[in-house]
């Protein structure tokens, strides 16, 4: 019996392992993956409306609030025509909405209204010297678009006075300008440090301005950049200096109402296209030729090339590039109005791209 199921049990085993080879022989063949489908770097989302969008396009112009005259900024000129790095930003916003960046109409806001005419409505957009703040932001109903300018609070005095620091302007008359910013951290700077300063308010900058140069006070604190500005139009500018000591951190950028998230990304975007553009070598000299030349695709993106990436905003496959063309890349804006090719020969420093040999804090994200 042993012996005979030894016979059997090899015979066994033989036919069941041909068992399994005759299965498997018999399964079908497992389907082929299916083909990957091809992408495209154009998001298939679909753009929000944006009324104020709709209001522009129906007036046909832009409404923009600027300040009533800082050298560099914003200020008409013999003309009357209004000239400016903040001005630019609104005639981008108008290259990039409507194709013309001429159809924006310039409103002349002082500091006290500048919030609040924007929240009623009678400007599109405020773009004059205005610091991005926690309590600004979300206090007011208002959305800062981008920082166009990284500034900070400093002071300026005669050079007569040899002064290095703004700690040796212990017990000074500092002219100041009330409701801003600037008040407050003038307080906090001089409080934290145990100095003393007797405040000379004034209720505009001009006013400020005017007060420091009739020696009713021995320093004149404010951005940097205004004190630029304001030092260029004083009758002697070389006799004066701007001290090293900056106190605050103030980014300065344009504004917009909360309740219209699209119009606040057009806005952001239009900036983010002019910094791009300096980025990637694009500016109003060259971006009509780039149209024919262009093989980066980050820049024939930017340009409308390639993908459709305006309909995201609601605006022309071209918005980005009538933006740039018509009114220039950020260096270009920069320079004409307060860089090397202006009276009031700011440096970029930290307004300098973040990939230059000296970096700045100008970042812009990518188009894609």
């Amino acid at each position: 019996m042993i012996r005979r199921l030894a016979a059997v049990l090899p015979l066994a085993l033989s036919l069941s392992a041909c068992g399994d080879r005759t299965e498997k022989a018999a399964d079908p063949a497992p389907a082929a993956p299916p083909p990957v489908a091809a992408t495209t770097t154009t998001p298939e989302y679909k753009a929000t409306p944006s009324p104020t969008l709709e209001a522009v396009k129906s007036r046909g112009y832009l409404t923009c609030g600027v300040h009533p005259g800082l050298p560099g900024f914003a200020y008409p000129d013999v003309k009357g025509v209004w000239q400016g790095f903040d001005v630019d930003i609104c005639r981008a916003v108008a290259a990039a909405t409507l194709g013309d960046a001429k159809k924006v109409r310039f409103t002349v806001i002082d500091n006290k209204d500048r919030f609040g005419a924007l929240q009623s409505g009678r400007i599109d957009v405020l773009s004059r010297n205005t610091s991005w703040t926690l309590a600004r932001d979300a206090g007011l109903g208002l959305d800062f678009a981008g920082t166009t300018y990284f500034d900070g609070q400093g002071f300026m005095a005669p050079r007569a006075l040899n002064l290095t620091s703004a700690d040796e302007l212990n017990g000074a008359r500092i002219c100041v300008q009330t409701g801003t910013a600037s008040e407050t951290n003038l307080a906090d700077y001089f409080s934290a440090r145990g100095l003393t300063y007797t405040p000379v308010p004034a209720a505009s900058e001009e006013e400020a301005r005017n007060a420091y140069q009739a020696e009713k006070c021995d320093a004149f604190s404010a951005d940097v950049s205004a004190l630029a500005a304001s030092r260029s139009v004083l009758n002697s500018p070389n006799a004066h200096v701007i001290l090293p000591t900056v106190i605050s951190k103030e980014p300065l950028g344009p504004v917009v109402r909360q309740d219209d998230p699209a119009w606040s990304d057009i806005v952001r975007w239009t900036v983010y296209a002019l910094i791009l553009a300096e980025e990637l070598g694009v500016n109003s000299k060259t971006a009509e030729g780039s149209l024919e030349t262009a093989s980066d695709p980050r820049t024939r993106r930017l340009l409308g090339l390639e993908d459709d990436y305006g309909s995201l905003l609601s605006l022309k496959k071209d918005w980005a590039y009538q933006a740039i063309r018509q009114v220039g890349s950020y260096d270009e804006i920069f320079r004409r109005n307060i860089g090397a090719d202006s009276g009031l020969k700011l440096e970029r420093g930290m307004n300098a791209l973040w990939t230059a040999p000296k970096p700045g804090l100008l970042y812009a994200p990518p188009i894609r």
